[in-house]
């Protein structure tokens, strides 16, 4: 059979990306999402850009040029600084995306994937109805994606990239790309285009001996491969098999110690096997498959990966003691399943002499068995987010399902602290009175009680977030300017209030309380 590869190419790869993380996470990291961006990196000491987005580019703003250079053009320039690691990270995912259209994924990086699509191909509508439900799918998402169709994942991104698109005739578009195409370093590519060689027809026209005297072997090997006259090794995208352990009884079995014997046996095995990919469970699901046809599936989590059987067995046993129902064999079970849907990297650490860990250990085992007896949800933290808006600056999550703990900002050494503990949600309204209109809160009244103002700090200015929707007079929805103040009253208590937007932005805000200081 003819093989068959589409190659998609993202030009647009580390701005686009970059947005996509900005719309995930409900913001940009610089700048509004109109202005033209810019990834910028030190480039001999100097700032220089790397990658530009298409408002940048029809600016005159282009790779290359220094960050004054393009500030000049361009003062309102977005920037952020490179970051190949999440570069990589996005064309991965993205590659994992095209898993539903092709099992033969293979990444062509920095920023092309490669889809072999031989006899696939006819489940999407043809080649043609394949290239349209992908650059669909991308369009979505906001990222900027060609892609074209040829014999060789080496021919197909060469038309990607190179080639005016659609490509109707395959070899006539491959003779005219640009000897750029042959992904040659910058001397050889130089060297070809002095000789008068500026196509890949041009090339391709010459004796395969001359080719190699003059401009090297690895010229030919290239030129072959783009063309499909010799066959170029493929590293795919591989993803591992998921960990699935099964034992299955020669009669049925109804008693609870050779279950369990058989069950502690499969967790066996399955430590064996993450240890050799260097990785530990998250979650384990277990089936009892009874010899009527009925099952029972029982499924836990940990907060930490994990390959010890012991403690994953407790888990079960604090599972099975919530039930509702107790699990009945019936007339015994003839399958036992484990399976591990959830892994991730587990590697040896060296215990520190304080013994941290073994307190870090004996937390997280506390945790998995409270959140296994009561729910997960039943057991919440608090994480700090990014965002300047305080009621914003924390999410509540379940503690089995939050990821590496983030440490909270703390204020100097002495100093007092700069929010609350505790916060009014929503926050409380309070009539203040002000000596001046834009001044600091002179006396207010909250919940009919009047307090004389002793000392007051601030004013602590906290824009809305422009990518936000305007939320008006509410403060629950940010939208206005808020002024905070850390007051005291002459009884020595201590409140956090703020006052919802400028005169410029209303004719009267209005002062809340936001919180209690101890």
């Amino acid at each position: 059979m003819k093989r068959r590869h589409l190659a998609l190419w993202f030009p647009l790869l580390p701005t686009d990306r970059l947005r996509l993380e900005g719309r995930e996470a409900g913001a940009m990291s610089d700048g509004s999402p109109d202005a033209p961006l810019a990834i910028v990196g030190k480039v001999k000491g100097a700032l220089r850009l790397r990658a530009v987005d298409a408002h940048a580019s029809a600016l005159g703003i282009a790779p290359g040029q220094t960050l004054a250079d393009a500030r000049a053009l361009h003062p309102d320039l977005a920037v952020a600084d490179v970051d190949e690691e999440a570069d990589r990270h996005c064309l991965k995912r993205l590659a994992e995306q095209c898993l539903s259209w092709s099992p033969r994924i293979a990444l062509a990086p920095p920023d092309g994937i490669t889809l072999d699509i031989t006899g696939s191909e006819h489940l999407f509508g043809g080649e043609t109805g394949l290239v349209a439900q992908i650059e669909d799918t991308f369009i979505a998402i906001g990222m900027n994606v060609r892609m074209a169709v040829a014999a060789t994942a080496q021919g197909a991104q060469a038309l990607a990239r190179y080639a005016p698109l659609p490509v109707t005739e395959e070899r006539q578009a491959l003779h005219a790309l640009p000897v750029l195409a042959l992904g040659l370093d910058d001397e050889a590519e130089t060297t070809l285009r002095r000789a008068g060689l500026k196509t890949i027809g041009n090339l391709a026209t010459r004796p395969a001996a001359s080719i190699a005297a003059r401009f090297g072997a690895g010229t030919v090997t290239a030129l072959r491969r783009l063309l499909g006259e010799e066959h170029a090794p493929v590293d795919p995208l591989v993803h591992p098999e998921p960990l699935h352990f099964e034992h299955r009884f020669s009669e049925p079995v109804a008693l609870q110690a050779s279950i369990a014997a058989c069950f502690l046996d499969l967790l066996r095995e399955a430590a064996r096997k993450l240890e050799e990919r260097g990785l530990g469970g998250r979650r384990f699901v277990l089936t009892l498959f009874r010899s009527d046809g009925a099952r029972h599936r029982l499924a836990i989590e940990t907060g930490l990966p994990t390959r010890d059987p012991a403690p994953v067995l407790r888990l079960f046993d604090e599972r099975i003691a919530t039930l509702a129902d107790p699990l009945d064999p019936g007339f015994g079970y003839d399958r036992i399943t484990l399976f591990l849907p959830v892994t991730e990297p587990l590697v040896a650490s060296q215990p520190a002499l304080d013994g941290e860990e073994q307190v870090n250990a004996a937390l997280a085992e506390l945790i998995d068995r409270l959140s296994t007896r009561l729910g997960p949800t039943s057991l919440c933290c608090l994480l700090p987010q990014d965002s300047h808006i305080p009621e914003q600056s924390q999410l509540a999550l379940p503690v089995i399902h939050a990821r590496d703990p983030v440490r909270w900002p703390t204020p100097p050494v002495g100093e007092p602290p700069m929010r609350p503990l505790f916060l009014f949600d929503p926050p409380q309204p309070v009539e203040v009175i002000a000596e001046v209109p834009d001044g600091p809160p002179h006396r207010f009244r909250w919940r009919r009680k009047l307090h004389e103002v002793r000392l007051y700090e601030g004013p602590e200015r906290i824009a809305p977030e422009w990518w936000r929707r305007k939320g008006g007079e509410n403060p629950g929805k940010g939208g206005l300017t808020r002024d905070y103040y850390r007051i005291e009253d002459i009884r020595g208590r201590r409140y956090w209030i703020f006052r919802h937007g400028l005169y410029e932005e209303l004719q009267k805000p209005k002062w809340y309380l936001h919180g209690l200081f101890a």
